[in-house]
């Protein structure tokens, strides 16, 4: 039934909204995305998600969010803080309400093209806490979502309970592997690829993927 239906894909261009883009491409008849400026550290990502889109054939649109960089310091939005995780509390990478916002936002869109069917890429296994990645959130918007549009629309999470090594796995399964792998731009830093080494996003990508590979490895030697 999903392939005679239309979706939108709230995107970055990072490893998990990329694997949702080639998940959504095999499960829908048209994909669109929707990429947001939030004033944000890496303005490289905006850019590494238009070509994404162009180079896979869909429909790329921009929304400026920029507002929300006055609303929230944080080290998303703010060149002058360091990135930082003290034990117990969130890391300093939120952003408070970017995912409602987010999710809110596409969902106008979504309506406006024909669209009733959101795709976005938050988990709760590998999310640092980030209370706006819960299961129990997305299900609670996609009601209240459903109640202010007067539109039926469903939000998929298809990375909602694995981690990376499987988000890594799933990317292989969909024959896009080596694509995410180098274009796609998960870093703090703004590195494309393998990106810095250094920051908490690229440690949690690299091992996972080295995770994935050990046991495809050692999968495919048995």
């Amino acid at each position: 039934m999903l392939q005679h239906e239309k979706s939108v894909v709230v995107f970055s261009g990072g490893q998990d909204s990329t694997t949702c883009l080639f998940w959504a491409l095999k499960q829908f008849r048209e994909v669109e995305v929707v990429t947001f400026d939030y004033g944000q550290r890496n303005k490289q990502e905006i850019e590494c998600a238009r070509g994404i889109a162009e180079e896979l054939g869909v429909k790329f649109h921009l929304l400026d969010m920029s507002l929300l960089a006055q609303l929230s310091p944080n080290a998303m939005t703010r060149h002058d803080m360091d990135i930082v995780h003290e034990d117990g509390e969130l890391p300093n990478t939120f952003v408070e309400g970017r995912n409602h916002l987010f999710l809110s936002f596409a969902a106008v869109l979504a309506k406006g093209v024909g669209a009733r069917h959101i795709i976005t890429g938050v988990c709760e296994t590998d999310f640092s806490g980030y209370p706006d990645c819960r299961d129990a959130f997305v299900k609670s918007l996609n009601v209240t979502l459903n109640l202010a549009m007067d539109h039926n629309f469903v939000i998929h999470t298809p990375l909602m309970w694995l981690d990376k090594a499987a988000t890594w796995q799933l990317a292989d399964e969909l024959g896009a592997f080596d694509y995410i792998r180098e274009r796609t731009l998960t870093c703090y830093n703004g590195v494309i690829g393998d990106g810095c080494g250094e920051c908490p996003s690229c440690k949690l990508r690299l091992a996972g993927m080295n995770a994935y590979l050990d046991k495809r490895a050692k999968g495919e030697s048995s």
